[in-house]
């Protein structure tokens, strides 16, 4: 498991802090077709099967923001479990630039991250405790991006939450598509929360993935994108939800997360 990064806690503010109380929570090891990778989990302590929901990574990894975002989902009745998916590549909390962090994310090849992601959800229904016929995936920023491919990938996910995450970008062998690429692909629904002042996702991709969505679901190709929908917060910056960095907005993050709860209600992940 990875350590809190650096970087990513530099000039923040007291971050929210979610205890485990009535949860079993904590760092797992999860078997995958690659080797095995760390995680953390946690879900409530009596009860179940419980509703899966993947947390997908920012760019600094499974650092305490995120770990505390699992155990926010935990309260709320869900099983969270958020893989480390950098860990073949490196460790995010040993970096101490952005460029830094940018290089070792393009060094991940979309294709294991999504095969690491089918091996959490294993993991999951390995448990007893996860119900995963009630799936969704959660991303937020590297995360966000991902999630889009990831509502693309498994058919069997019912719904998808995409914060902030990059739409398009220069295609690589590592990352060979962008979620406006996989827009006529979208097995799943997926609500897309984005910021109005984010300087790294231009308002125009934005509009542009609202077209591809609009054109897919006039082919009746992908299931998913009749029913995805994006919500802009037009004066907030990038990572309005992390309560750990200056960016935080408290009121669009508080909103966004209760249309996120409300998401995956609507499409049976609760």
């Amino acid at each position: 498991m990875t350590a809190s990064t650096p970087i990513a806690e530099s000039n923040a503010p007291k971050p929210i802090h979610t205890d485990d109380a009535g949860l079993i929570a904590g760092a797992i090891t999860l078997p995958a077709p690659a080797g095995d990778l760390p995680g953390y989990r946690a879900h409530p302590a009596s009860g179940g099967p419980f509703p899966l929901v993947l947390v997908i990574q920012e760019i600094f990894g499974v650092h305490e923001h995120i770990r505390d975002v699992v155990r926010r989902f935990a309260h709320r009745g869900y099983y969270a479990l958020a893989p480390d998916l950098f860990v073949r590549q490196g460790d995010p909390s040993h970096l101490r630039t952005v460029d830094e962090l940018r290089a070792l994310a393009g060094r991940v090849p979309d294709r294991q991250v999504l095969s690491d992601l089918d091996a959490g959800v294993a993991f999951a229904e390995a448990s007893g405790k996860a119900d995963v016929r009630k799936a969704a995936a959660v991303g937020f920023c590297w995360g966000g991006r991902i999630t889009w491919l990831y509502a693309a990938h498994n058919p069997a996910l019912k719904a998808a939450v995409a914060w902030y995450g990059r739409l398009t970008g220069d295609r690589t062998e590592a990352q060979p598509k962008h979620p406006i690429d996989v827009a006529s692909a979208l097995q799943a629904p997926v609500l897309g929360l984005y910021a109005g002042q984010d300087q790294g996702i231009p308002l125009p991709t934005v509009t542009a993935l609202q077209e591809a969505l609009r054109s897919a679901s006039q082919t009746g190709s992908a299931p998913g994108a009749a029913h995805s929908e994006i919500r802009v917060y037009p004066d907030v910056p990038h990572a309005f939800y992390a309560d750990y960095r200056p960016s935080y907005r408290p009121e669009a993050a508080a909103d966004a997360w209760q249309r996120q709860l409300d998401w995956l209600a609507r499409h049976g992940v609760a």
